[in-house]
């Protein structure tokens, strides 16, 4: 008895905690009190429960998770504006400048969003593994959770190599750190342990979930990286795991802007979303991005920070008859509805988003790096920005991962491995059809070097860049406003200091200053 109402007591929390966590797309609602008796034969019960798991990706995007993926990499730059806009003490500049250090705030920013991230999913599984729910529900709940979970651990593999490894809620010692091969296996097994327990549909009812399809497909990023992470290769290992997404009821939209609608849960690519709502916000890509003045063009109000951009090199690699070079960034004069004029700048500079930057004379600050006018870059485009929209953040989903990436992962292995060259290449022609509208643009065989390219024309500003330039051999390597090679102690980000702090079992990685 004391069980079930010591349960009880701490689902009432939890639900309370839901609608200050509410997460859109999982039907959560709020109750009062949950009988133990009843509690899990409701799947709005469940989902209310575990919402906060859910919650917890909204970290990924578009904040310092983000950043840490693009704009170290080649793809996106927040550029310091005339004036000191975005200059921020240089945090975004060192992310370019391949300079940053364990005092950086985007770094520390990203590890206390994994780490919150595994917390939650600590703390929940504790309770719903606690309670006398229906027995399939339960595991395939509980299965869910150990998937964000390692989620979460993936991006600490990426970013950070080393990381403690906590899985006990209850535990209060300080944990110590965990090398990168053994988290790599935890998480590897905690994805083939669960994978056969999670839901497999691709429906409504399954949006938003951590289902099979999310599990197979991290499963082939894990292999995808693990030359990288581990030393050994598994190429094998992403074509099976690929093989059984493509198996699913996934599809590859035919309209490639279908994945980045307002209302783009009704895709059927997307396998697992990042569930956005004007109501509980935080997609603010168009704050992030947008030029004070853009709404006026676009019909929407809303107050934005004219902050990151693409670099210009990443922008002229798109062919202009590939559609989605104008999906993806917002480029040229910015027109006022009103006047059918171009829209004038506070400094008194039409409204044109130029590709390059041009640094202002006598405003550099350090290397290369200096001031830029307003308007310069072209910006982010990809999430349909909303006409009407007013004071809010977006409602558009992001999609971690999505079938046409699984496409391309399955083509890198395939080549890599020296196989079967038609369906890789059927498999890149698939989604390069499909960005140019019709197939003159198709290969006849491809390379590894078609294969990179392939992947920075359909992902863009989707968390891939660094990750890809680390696998291809590129990241090191000199760049816009960085004319040398950079160290390989920087395919790590540090540990933060802030982390060492509050834990001093803490590491530092190699190549940065020891705590």
């Amino acid at each position: 008895m004391k069980k079930i109402f010591k349960l009880t007591i701490m689902l009432t929390v939890l639900v309370l905690m839901g609608g200050i966590f509410s997460c859109t797309n999982l039907d959560e609602t709020v109750y009062d009190t949950i009988p133990a008796d009843e509690f899990g034969k409701k799947p709005a019960e469940i989902n209310a429960i575990i919402a906060p798991i859910y919650k917890t990706l909204k970290s990924v995007f578009p904040g310092d998770v983000f950043l840490l993926s693009e704009a170290t990499g080649d793809m996106a730059i927040t550029p310091t504006r005339v004036g000191g806009d975005w200059w921020d003490g240089g945090v975004h500049m060192v992310l370019k400048l391949h300079t940053w250090h364990a005092r950086n705030g985007l770094i520390n920013g990203s590890w206390n969003a994994c780490m919150s991230g595994i917390t939650s999913c600590n703390q929940i599984y504790a309770t719903i593994e606690g309670s006398e729910m229906d027995a399939d529900l339960k595991a395939q709940t509980l299965a869910e959770i150990r998937g964000i979970r390692a989620f979460w651990y993936y991006i600490l593999i990426d970013y950070f190599g080393n990381a403690p490894l906590v899985s006990d809620y209850e535990s209060t010692d300080l944990p110590s750190m965990t090398d990168r091969q053994t988290l790599y296996n935890f998480v590897v097994s905690e994805l083939n342990e669960i994978k056969d327990n999670l839901r497999a549909d691709v429906t409504g009812e399954s949006y938003g979930k951590f289902t099979q399809g999310a599990a197979y497909t991290l499963l082939a990023k894990m292999y995808l990286n693990a030359e990288v992470w581990t030393g050994t290769p598994n190429w094998q290992g992403v074509i099976d795991a690929t093989d059984k997404v493509m198996s699913l009821d996934y599809i590859i939209e035919p309209n490639w802007k279908t994945n980045f609608e307002v209302n783009n849960e009704v895709s059927r690519e997307i396998i697992l979303p990042i569930a956005f709502g004007k109501d509980d916000g935080d997609n603010h890509i168009h704050k992030r991005t947008l030029h004070y003045l853009d709404p006026i063009a676009l019909g929407m109000t809303v107050g934005t920070w004219n902050g990151v951009s693409a670099q210009p090199d990443y922008v002229k690699q798109f062919d202009d008859a590939d559609n989605r070079k104008k999906g993806s960034f917002l480029i040229g004069p910015m027109i006022d509805p009103a006047t059918g004029e171009v829209l004038i700048t506070g400094h008194a500079r039409p409204l044109n988003h130029t590709i390059d930057f041009n640094m202002i004379p006598g405003s550099l600050r350090e290397g290369m790096w200096g001031e830029v006018h307003q308007e310069e870059g072209a910006r982010c485009n990809k999430w349909v920005y909303e006409k009407g929209l007013a004071n809010s953040d977006m409602e558009n989903d992001f999609a971690i991962f999505r079938l046409a990436d699984v496409y391309l992962m399955k083509a890198e292995a395939l080549v890599r491995l020296g196989q079967n060259n038609s369906e890789a290449t059927s498999l890149v022609n698939t989604i390069r059809e499909r960005g140019f509208g019709d197939d003159s643009h198709n290969y006849t065989s491809v390379t590894l070097e078609n294969v990179r390219m392939e992947r920075r024309l359909e992902l863009a500003w989707e968390n891939a860049n660094r990750q890809d330039l680390i696998r291809f051999g590129k990241f090191l390597e000199p760049g816009y406003l960085r004319p040398t090679a950079s160290s390989p102690h920087l395919l790590l980000f540090p540990i933060p200091e802030t982390a060492w702090e509050t834990n001093n079992n803490l590491v530092q990685n190699p190549g940065y200053p020891s705590f």
